[in-house]
């Protein structure tokens, strides 16, 4: 190539690039907007001041009485819960494990034993069964119960869905565990 045919593109390079400061000004222009002169809202942050009282430790929840709160729960709202572990679980007889293991019958089995599920080792550390006590921390927060587990579900807060959900997976059995007797 000649230095013509550079200088044809070195000028168009220059020329488009021209063209383009010439429409980012030209849109500044006829799209000023002006800064406002107070915020839309104003969010309230509130400054913790040191303490001298050693901070209190937090209340651990209490586990509901499940002779007394199971027999009331109502396991279609558990079903409905449920279509959020469906996610990563099949709940069906015999159905398959998908990201998780399958949880038919998962109240009362020991922990970490599905077959053909590869469970994290923080999972698989333990082989206690699943009680309702267990299952009622667990979902509440499952990466907080046990540490290091792959189960990235941020958990149930509400203790009512909880209770819910696990009288529905109760159900999910072939031998439902029976409701333990209400204590007095």
């Amino acid at each position: 190539m000649d230095s013509w045919e550079w200088n044809k593109i070195a000028g168009a390079v220059l020329g488009t690039l021209m063209f383009v400061l010439v429409i980012k000004f030209a849109t500044e222009a006829v799209f000023e907007h002006a800064t406002p002169a107070k915020p839309g809202y104003a969010v309230e942050v509130p400054v913790e001041q040191a303490s001298t009282t050693p901070a209190a430790a937090p209340v651990a929840e209490a586990i509901p009485d499940w002779g007394t709160v199971l027999p009331k729960a109502d396991a279609a709202a558990g079903k409905e819960i449920s279509t959020r572990c469906e996610q990563c679980h099949d709940l069906s007889k015999g159905g398959p494990n998908k990201i998780g293991p399958n949880l038919w019958g998962v109240v009362g089995r020991a922990r970490a034993t599905h077959p053909g599920f590869e469970y994290s080792s923080a999972m698989a550390a333990s082989h206690n069964p699943w009680t309702f006590d267990e299952l009622f921390q667990f979902l509440k927060s499952p990466g907080s119960y046990v540490p290091g587990t792959k189960m990235s579900f941020a958990g149930l807060r509400s203790e009512q869905d909880r209770i819910n959900l696990l009288a529905y997976l109760r159900t999910q059995s072939d031998n439902p565990v029976p409701i333990p007797a209400p204590k007095k």
